[in-house]
């Protein structure tokens, strides 16, 4: 017994530890923070669009039946082959065939012998590409080089059916992707590694974040290396220990936290309804009234029906009725306030307004100066 309690008081004891250690642990960490790399990229490292002209064959007579994009085309690959035709020779013959315009992205650094995905888009009338592959299609980019050369099944992940005036249809059939579809042929040329300076771009640019960044840097590695020139750039030499390691350099960067300043902003859009707020939200008390009137037209339909051996000239009539009623409904005057925005959603619910409402409300709001916050329409 003894030494069952003198174990448990060990296992307390270290508890007590691991707790004071998790304790400490959340009470140095930054509370809300962000990974740089979820909220910021390096200028050089990014995708770089490609694309090109194809041939899509194996089609189940839902080709193009325009055939001004595969006439001549499709002839020049055929002689190529070896077999001498003419665009006139497949003319009224090309149900099969559709041409597509093939899109990819292709990432920085990426080397020759790698598959990148593909979108593959009909530019003709086709209509469906399921069932078809996609022929050898050189993919260039905006320098006029390839870069990759596409080709496989298309897989479009929806359906096209129908016959005698009934059809169903399931997506977009006229799109469809190649999973690694497309080997690279030509790597972008980006020497990461030899770079003394780099350029740290923001997704949203803001001056706060592009301030705590930089500071966060200088702060681990004890210098004075990044400085924030806008707010969506920070600038950062790299340390002289990781000259030539720079991928290194950037992989710590990118890990660093850092808290993310989120501007006060209500995002509107009027034509669905759609109302999104901030988490900085705020709202000076407000004495709000919400109302609304509303108004129902009915037409009902009477008929009239002779009686039984009435004179020939007596007919069964339809008469319309109409019914007009108008509903106005009760508005009462609330004192909406919120320190927070879970406290504003809870004084508007209770105003039972309907998102489309809520619009409404939100610009006057903003109007008498009690919304503390940017309003975007869309």
């Amino acid at each position: 017994m003894k030494g069952s309690m003198k174990i448990s008081r060990c296992e307390a004891g270290a508890m007590a530890m691991l707790l004071t250690l998790l304790v400490a642990l959340f009470a140095t960490s930054d509370a809300g923070a962000e990974r740089i790399k979820d909220i910021a990229s390096f200028s050089g490292v990014r995708d770089n669009e490609i694309m090109g002209y194809g041939l899509v064959v194996g089609l189940n007579g839902t080709g193009d039946k325009d055939g001004t994009y595969i006439f001549q085309p499709f002839a020049n690959m055929l002689n190529r082959m070896g077999i001498n035709v003419s665009q006139a020779d497949i003319k009224g013959k090309t149900k099969n065939i559709a041409a597509v315009i093939v899109t990819a992205k292709l990432p920085t650094m990426v080397r020759p012998g790698s598959a990148v995905d593909v979108q593959v888009s009909s530019i003709g009338d086709a209509k469906s590409l399921q069932g078809g592959t996609l022929l050898m299609a050189p993919m260039k980019g905006p320098d006029g080089n390839v870069y990759a050369v596409a080709q496989g099944p298309i897989s479009i992940g929806g359906f096209s059916a129908g016959g005698g005036g009934t059809s169903t249809v399931k997506n977009h059939p006229n799109v469809g992707m190649i999973p690694n579809g497309a080997i690279v042929e030509k790597e972008v040329p980006v020497q990461l590694n030899r770079k003394s300076r780099l350029d740290l771009l923001l997704a949203a640019q803001d001056i706060t974040t592009s301030k705590r960044i930089a500071d966060k840097i200088n702060d681990q590695f004890k210098s004075n290396i990044a400085n924030a020139e806008t707010p969506s750039m920070v600038a950062i030499n790299v340390p002289q220990d990781y000259l030539g390691k720079v991928v290194d350099f950037m992989s710590r960067v990118e890990l660093l936290d850092v808290a993310v300043d989120l501007p006060a902003r209500v995002i509107i859009n009027e034509r669905t309804g759609t109302v999104v707020i901030g988490e900085n939200v705020r709202i000076s008390p407000i004495a709000l009234a919400h109302g609304g009137l509303t108004i129902e037209i009915k037409t009902e339909f009477q008929v009239s029906q002779p009686q039984p051996f009435a004179p020939n000239k007596a007919e069964t009539v339809v008469v319309p009725k109409e019914q007009v009623k108008a509903e106005e409904k009760k508005g009462y005057l609330m004192e909406v306030q919120g320190a927070t925005i879970g406290e504003l959603i809870k004084a508007l619910n209770a105003l039972g307004v309907s998102p489309r409402d809520l619009v409404a409300i939100l610009q006057a709001i903003k109007a008498a100066g009690s919304l503390k916050a940017e309003l975007v329409l869309m």
